[in-house]
């Protein structure tokens, strides 16, 4: 938070514990890629709504829709193009 470059930037941890056995909630259904397991995702940044927790269903191409939509770039493909895009872990505003 030191570095001048914290007042643009956006951190987002996530991993993918394969299997979901340490989750209390069945798997959502999906294609071969997905979605499958929960994957806990941690954002930080200055834009981060504190002590929020977001119940929204995503997967990890959630982070590229958010990168297209911010950049204004096209989708890669058909996955990215229909999943969610984080916004609403932010105030932009």
């Amino acid at each position: 938070m030191q570095s001048s470059f914290w007042a643009d930037s956006a951190i987002i941890i996530t991993y993918d514990e394969h299997g979901g056995r340490w989750d209390h909630v069945p798997p959502p259904k999906g294609d071969r890629w997905g979605p499958g397991s929960r994957v806990p995702t941690i954002v930080i940044s200055p834009y981060a709504k504190r002590r929020f927790v977001d119940h929204t269903r995503y997967d990890t191409t959630a982070i590229l829709r958010l990168i297209e939509r911010r950049w204004n770039l096209p989708p890669l493909g058909s996955r990215d193009a229909g999943a969610g895009d984080l916004r609403n872990a932010f105030n932009f505003f």
